[in-house]
């Protein structure tokens, strides 16, 4: 009897979901503490935003697209129960449209994200300039999403100069994300 060849590559996938799930809390944990620039208050959570749409993009370029969806899905999850189970713990009340403006932001600008991301993978060369504008326009949706649903706040001035300080310090940090996302190859590597 003919044995068939086993595939020796390790199946690391879940350790990036793993990531992912891990980021998505921390962005979650952070929201409740900020710090002041130009006289706005700005939660922490803007700096693990960008890493988190880098690592669902890493995952769709190193496996797939249906491990994309389900590394989005399992961590959308996540997120919704840990956001029960501390205000649980903490006695607070459970306010949904404060857990269902960021799930919707995070879902909707994740898949944004994704697409974009897929077809510039797909059918371009991937330019660093597309990527970049690719994480940018997660961001602007991701806001938007959260801004809709949860905030309910978009007319005042402090909210727009917030805003665009949080978006210009997220597009730096962008910067770099899009170089390591365009150096990376696309694939599983194999090693001899």
């Amino acid at each position: 009897m003919l044995k068939k060849k086993e595939d020796n590559i390790y199946k690391d996938c879940w350790l990036y979901i793993l990531l992912l799930t891990t980021l998505t809390i921390l962005l979650e944990s952070l929201k409740g503490y900020t710090f002041k620039i130009a006289g706005i208050r700005l939660t922490y959570a803007i700096f693990p935003l960008p890493l988190i749409y880098f690592i669902v993009n890493y995952i769709a370029k190193k496996y797939d697209y249906k491990k994309a969806i389900a590394s989005i899905a399992i961590s959308s999850v996540i997120f919704v129960s840990f956001s029960a189970i501390i205000s649980f713990a903490l006695g607070e009340v459970l306010i949904l449209s404060n857990v269902s403006g960021e799930f919707c932001g995070y879902v909707a600008s994740q898949f944004v994200n994704l697409t974009i991301y897929m077809f510039l993978q797909n059918n371009t060369k991937s330019p660093i300039s597309l990527i970049y504008l690719n994480y940018l326009f997660s961001l602007i949706v991701y806001y938007m999403f959260y801004t809709l649903i949860y905030l309910d706040t978009v007319v005042t001035e402090s909210f727009w100069k917030g805003y665009f300080i949080t978006l210009g310090i997220q597009a730096i940090i962008c910067i770099p994300v899009a170089i390591i996302d365009c150096k990376d190859k696309r694939g599983k590597s194999k090693e001899k």
